[in-house]
Formats: structure tokens, sequence, C-alpha cells
């Protein structure tokens, strides 16, 4: 039996993003807005919460940690990028590409963690 290699990747989200992924069946990640030319999941949790909890919820009153699987050959084709401290790593993929990049997502995405203005 062969299997895949995968990465694992996180995204911090909000209840509206949150909303559409479910309707997804939780296997997709929705368009992009015009005004957002890439889609950056991050490449580790804590990172991924720092985002959830200290801008998220700040703005939306609440945000969540998404994690999910990608085929690691797939997703070595996009830039990673550093936005800041070492922790701070960002995989750019152009909005242009989401549909076939929700294409190598292996299995389900999950919720890890939620955080609410309190």
């Amino acid at each position: 039996m062969q299997t895949t290699a995968t990465i694992t990747l996180y995204r911090p989200v909000n209840q509206a993003e949150l909303d559409l992924i479910a309707q997804s069946g939780w296997q997709a990640f929705p368009p992009r807005l015009p005004e957002q030319p890439i889609f950056y999941p991050v490449t580790n949790e804590a990172y991924a919460v720092q985002i959830a909890r200290d801008w998220n919820v700040p703005y939306y009153g609440v945000g969540y940690v998404l994690r999910f699987e990608v085929g690691a050959a797939y997703a070595a084709r996009f830039p990673v990028q550093n936005v800041g401290g070492p922790e701070h790593d960002e995989l750019w993929v152009p909005a242009e590409e989401l549909a076939e990049f929700n294409l190598h997502i292996l299995g389900p995405i999950e919720v890890t963690q939620t955080f609410r203005r309190e």
C-alpha cells in the first residue's frame, strides 16, 4: 500500500469563513475576496493561535484555529514566506489557485481551538 506524504497546515478563521468551510463538508476553503490576492495557511499552530486570539477575536468577536493536511509534494509548489518572527511562516497560495489547492486537502479540515471575546 502506497501512502502519500503530507504536511500539516493551520488556518485562523472567523465565524463567516468557518460557516463556509462547514458548508463544504469540511473539505474546502472558500474563494478569496477580490482584495485578498493570496490564501495563506500557516505552518504551525502557535502562529495560528496568535492570529485567531489576538486579531480575529478583537475584530470579529471569535477566532478559530483549523488544522488540515495537504500532500507534501503539491504544497512544495508554494513558497513559504516569513512575515515576522521565526514562528511566523505562511504558505502563499495565489487566490486563483485555491480551488485546485482544495483538491489536495487530504481528510477533513478540523477545528482545534476556539477563542471568544469575554
